[in-house]
């Protein structure tokens, strides 16, 4: 069976921290699919189609991983594609403990899907894509934190 894995978060924008978690975790999987969810209660602040060409064009070279756009619940898209693992970042103890309460309630949702966390580089610990718009929205320089196809 091949192991598909789902990597979801909105990636507004995407981050080194994302890119160091993707690079490690590709090994992993026969398919690693960069899910851009939709989330209601968040507007983004680059478009979907900005996000999606970032992400296709830092990955161009390995055709192990998909780029895809969903809404709904991340354990039904994980169906829709046959997934059988959910990818998410750690980078403090209170990322932990929020992404802990999401994979367990996904286990009750979906027993056969099994969440993975890495932990990002240290190096990267501190980036968030919340930040990092911060940082743009007030028109700082955010190059260091971002791959550099990210135009804003």
């Amino acid at each position: 069976m091949e192991r598909i894995c789902l990597f979801p978060g909105t990636f507004d924008p995407i981050t080194l921290g994302h890119v160091d978690i993707i690079e490690r975790a590709i090994s992993l999987f026969d398919k690693l699919v960069i899910g851009i969810g939709t989330n209601s209660s968040k507007q983004p602040m680059f478009t979907l189609e900005q996000r999606t060409g970032w992400i296709k064009e830092i990955f161009r070279n390995d055709p192990r991983l998909e780029v895809a756009a969903y809404d709904g619940l991340t354990v039904d898209y994980c169906k829709k594609i046959n997934a059988q693992y959910i990818l998410r970042g750690i980078r403090y103890v209170s990322d932990f403990e929020y992404e802990k309460a999401i994979a367990d309630m996904n286990r009750m949702l979906a027993p056969d899907i099994e969440t993975i966390f890495l932990t990002c580089a240290p190096l990267y610990s501190t980036i968030s894509s919340t930040l990092v718009r911060d940082v743009i929205r007030n028109g700082g320089n955010a190059d260091m934190f971002v791959p550099k196809v990210v135009k804003y």
